[in-house]
């Protein structure tokens, strides 16, 4: 996939620390290519998940497809996730996606099976957020309870 760089945190040398390198310049141009107040935010989002798990595969993606064709927003990853399609397709993921949009930030939370899990089990105790299937919409960290965040990234990367 083009769009989709990827790498792991905690390598030891090699062709994969490199990669890494890359990854985390990617991210970094990302993060610091936001507005300030934004910047911030992701850069607080971005430490709270590693420090929740800090062996996390780590990935960027670009938002654009094969072709070079921007699909998405850019996306941060974190852990690794098998994606599986109706058609019997499946690639890795992330399961942790920090994504930065027009209205706030963006957290995906991916591979869960009930596209109401989130909403049951953190929406009351989440603060001023959306959650919709696998994504959690809000316009600033302030509207957030931190802790249910964090405990929302550490079940998922736990796989539950």
């Amino acid at each position: 996939m083009q769009g989709l760089l990827e790498g792991f945190s905690g390598d030891d040398g090699g062709p994969q620390e490199e990669m890494a390198v890359n990854v985390d310049e990617q991210i970094e141009r990302y993060i610091s290519g936001q507005a300030p107040a934004k910047t911030e935010e992701l850069r607080l989002l971005h430490r709270r998940i590693l420090e929740i798990s800090p062996d996390a595969r780590i990935w960027f993606l670009d938002g654009r497809n094969d072709d070079g064709k921007v699909v998405s927003n850019p996306n941060i990853g974190y852990g690794s996730e098998t994606l599986r399609y109706a058609d019997g397709g499946s690639r890795p993921f992330y399961k942790i996606g920090l994504s930065a949009n027009t209205s706030g930030v963006s957290v995906y939370v991916m591979g869960l099976k009930d596209k109401t899990h989130l909403s049951k089990s953190y929406g009351a105790r989440l603060g001023k957020a959306r959650i919709t299937g696998y994504c959690i919409s809000f316009r600033s960290v302030r509207d957030l309870d931190l802790d249910v965040f964090d405990e929302i990234v550490a079940d998922a990367m736990r796989g539950g």
